[in-house]
């Protein structure tokens, strides 16, 4: 389990524009067009296998029931090479939604185009972006990670959905999310 930070993507940045297949749903085409939040858009690099993502996405899909009603939509992304990590295919990803239970898009990526736009490097690795779809958030849920024995809050998120919500400037001081890499295809 290699514990990777987050890149940083430069605030202010466009949301990268993508069409992926939800395979919940069919594996019906979905864009970040029509998924979009009518406030703010929580974009989420994750997979069904890393420690990281496990730890915290009962608190994640809290966080999405809490926040979705005041128009802020999540997006759940997996980019990993399903050939080396078959625990991480569609079919999985299916499976893990319904054990997990939440209720948020989980698309695939399965070219890893998209984890390469946003410049993804760990799993969870969170992009909140406002209603323009302009980055205004990057970095971690909260400080909590395996074996760490903080609190899983999602303190750092929930202050960026408030900020936004009541029209205030966002911290400055942005933690990186630290997971699992992403598994990149050789």
């Amino acid at each position: 389990m290699a514990r990777t930070p987050s890149n940083m993507l430069p605030l202010g940045t466009k949301a990268p524009y993508f069409e992926l297949p939800n395979p919940a749903q069919n594996n019906e085409i979905q864009s970040l067009e029509s998924l979009k939040g009518e406030k703010g858009t929580l974009v989420i690099f994750m997979c069904n296998h890393c420690p990281f993502v496990i730890h915290i996405i009962e608190k994640l899909a809290e966080l999405y029931d809490d926040y979705r009603a005041q128009g802020i939509e999540f997006i759940g992304i997996n980019s990993n090479d399903i050939e080396n990590y078959p625990a991480d295919s569609p079919e999985n990803m299916v499976d893990f939604q319904e054990e997990k239970g939440f209720a948020f898009p989980y698309l695939f990526d399965e070219s890893q185009a998209v984890a390469k736009a946003y410049d993804a490097a760990c799993t969870p690795d969170f992009y909140f972006f406002d209603e323009k779809l302009d980055l205004i958030y990057r970095g971690q849920m909260d400080a909590s990670r395996p074996g760490n024995q903080h609190e899983i809050t999602g303190e750092d998120l929930i202050v960026a959905f408030e900020n936004l919500l009541a029209g205030t400037p966002q911290e400055e001081m942005q933690m990186p999310s630290l997971g699992c890499n992403i598994k990149w295809k050789s």
